[in-house]
């Protein structure tokens, strides 16, 4: 409408945070207004955020030289600092630095006067860090400086320097030089087996995975590019079919959202820990509506519950804690892969393996 670049709207709106202004500036001055809008310290901008690769081999060679670096489970958190003052911010923009004490005087004792750095809150236990759920209800209750701990990876402001439209590998340099002992483990390598190394020590340090990025790449905020590529590997579980809910929309008619069930060895029953409607194509939707109408025992609003025979393979990130669900845990975004026609369900997984999942609490 404003008849300006979308590039620089995009770069406006990073460094304002504030779309609706963004939007007065490119109809009100056109884009010699977006140009003139700048970084300041105590505002803070839109992260940058990663898209997805299947494998570490694949992110790195996809760069001429990759920072490849630990991906933590953390609450992602933009620390601006000027002197002793320090604001800390979510990656929605909301102050919490009242909630975080301990990572504003880690700040603090940084050898700068002013910078702003990207990074992460994880609560970290004795036996290792703890599952993001956990992490925010620390934060919550209190924040010692003990067990919240500073992770940084990037550093976009160092005394009057912006750094935005630096290489990634330089920004690495300067916060490397600033402030080593809180930075991210992280490698400069164009060697695929190198990559699979920092994740294989990311994931024996109980942490999610590892960021691949391109070091050459500029920080640009708010939207999912391909120069940061998260890779996490994926679990696979076989799980009970317990029940399934109709589906609305496009899947009116289908039984669609699936209720999941891990084998309890114990009682030689079902203990149910998720739901999952993703991955289903619509041969599958139709497939599963016929089976599972031919096990149904009973019914309850939306949901029809069936007898425990169907196996499924169920892909996911992880479980967390729940207190919702009889076993304890709650699986971390769940996604169908295929029937198991081949299992019985006995055969299934455990409630118990899937409680091994669980972070280690110190």
């Amino acid at each position: 409408a404003a008849g300006v670049s979308g590039e620089i709207a995009r770069r406006a709106l990073m460094l304002s945070g504030d779309l609706t202004r963004t939007a007065e500036i490119a109809m009100d001055e056109g884009e010699a207004g977006l140009r003139g809008v700048g970084f300041e310290l105590f505002r803070p901008i839109f992260p940058m955020l990663a898209s997805t690769a299947d494998n570490v081999g694949d992110a790195v060679t996809s760069f001429e030289r990759a920072s490849v670096e630990w991906k933590l489970d953390g609450i992602r958190i933009q620390i601006h600092r000027r002197g002793d003052e320090v604001r800390i911010y979510t990656r929605n923009l909301n102050d919490i630095t009242a909630a975080l004490p301990g990572i504003a005087e880690a700040v603090r004792g940084l050898p700068v006067r002013q910078a702003v750095f990207d990074g992460e809150a994880l609560w970290m236990g004795d036996n290792g860090p703890a599952a993001f759920q956990d992490t925010v209800s620390r934060i919550d209750r209190e924040s010692p400086p003990e067990g919240i701990v500073t992770f940084l990876f990037d550093l976009l402001h160092v005394d009057g320097e912006d750094l935005l439209d630096t290489p990634l590998e330089r920004r690495a340099e300067k916060l490397e030089t600033i402030g080593s002992h809180l930075k991210i483990p992280a490698l400069l390598t164009s060697d695929p087996t190198e990559g699979e190394r920092v994740l294989v020590e990311a994931l024996s340090a109980g942490h999610e995975g590892v960021v691949v990025k391109d070091a050459a790449s500029l920080y640009a905020a708010g939207r999912r590019g391909k120069a940061w590529r998260k890779v996490k590997p994926v679990r696979t579980y076989d799980l009970v079919v317990l029940g399934a809910e109709w589906g609305h929309g496009r899947r009116q008619g289908w039984l669609s959202n699936l209720h999941l069930g891990a084998r309890d060895p114990r009682t030689g029953g079902f203990v149910m820990v998720g739901k999952c409607f993703k991955g289903l194509t619509d041969e599958l939707l139709e497939w599963q509506t016929k089976e599972l109408l031919e096990r149904e025992t009973g019914r309850e609003g939306i949901a029809v519950f069936v007898r425990p025979e169907l196996v499924i393979e169920i892909a996911l990130d992880g479980v967390q804690s729940s207190t919702r669900y009889a076993g304890g845990v709650a699986l971390r975004f769940a996604r169908v892969k295929r029937y198991r026609p081949d299992k019985s369900a006995d055969e299934a997984d455990t409630i118990d393996d899937l409680r091994a999942l669980l972070p280690a609490r110190s």
